[in-house]
């Protein structure tokens, strides 16, 4: 349908409106990755920040919100004294030890 004919439609009142919209598919929506209520904020960033971000996000093969989300939780943490270290922060941690260093 062109989009004067929905404009119609709608200005039209009636039920013209809701019969166009219930004789369209439903909109896939993308699953919420948590059962916790979210609030989303706005953040400006300078554009080679936001690119280093998402590149980070990349190399983990998670979103960029999800990445800032873990940093700011793990920055939160810090301050309760209840710090969150990731899987992949310990591994390295270990790996490292278990190298010979140079004397």
């Amino acid at each position: 349908m062109h989009r004067d004919e929905a404009t119609k439609r709608f200005h039209g009142g009636g039920d013209a409106f809701a019969d166009l919209i219930d004789e369209t598919s439903p909109a896939q929506l993308p699953t919420p990755d948590t059962d916790v209520p979210m609030v989303s904020r706005s953040v400006r960033l300078p554009l080679e920040t936001y690119e280093r971000v998402r590149d980070a996000a990349d190399a983990r093969g998670i979103g960029v919100t999800t990445l800032m989300r873990q940093w700011i939780e793990a920055g939160l943490a810090d301050l309760d004294d209840s710090a969150t270290v990731s899987l992949a922060d310990v591994r390295r941690a270990l790996a490292s030890l278990s190298r010979p260093t140079a004397a």
